[in-house]
């Protein structure tokens, strides 16, 4: 078994959570949603998000629009849906059960 696979497994697992919260500060370009991620060291190629934002958007959870750029192409900038929000909140709360429950079955790893 590969711990590199499983790594890879695990930041699968929170990628949406993580996607939606950050279009749920502000409606964002894709590459722009990238660099968060890798800001905070959750590395994420455009052949991963790129599918990923439009299965939340065919779920209802995600809308777009075009922007004109000054730097070339129009824009695909993506927004958060009502549907979206009550989605990233029930996500949120599943997260914050999961950590909790993962830290009290790990507490006694360190020790």
């Amino acid at each position: 078994m590969k711990l590199e696979n499983t790594k890879a497994q695990m930041r699968k697992g929170v990628l949406e959570l993580c996607i939606l919260s950050i279009i749920s500060e502000k409606d964002v370009y894709p590459s722009d949603i990238i660099k968060q991620l890798k800001k905070h060291e959750l590395t994420v190629v455009e052949g991963t998000i790129y599918p990923l934002l439009t299965r939340l958007k065919n779920a209802g959870l995600l809308s777009y629009y075009w922007q004109e750029s000054t730097s070339g192409p129009p824009r695909k900038y993506f927004q958060i849906t009502d549907l979206g929000k009550s989605f990233l909140g029930e996500l949120t709360e599943t997260w914050n059960k999961l950590v909790y429950a993962v830290n009290q079955s790990t507490k006694n790893i360190n020790q």
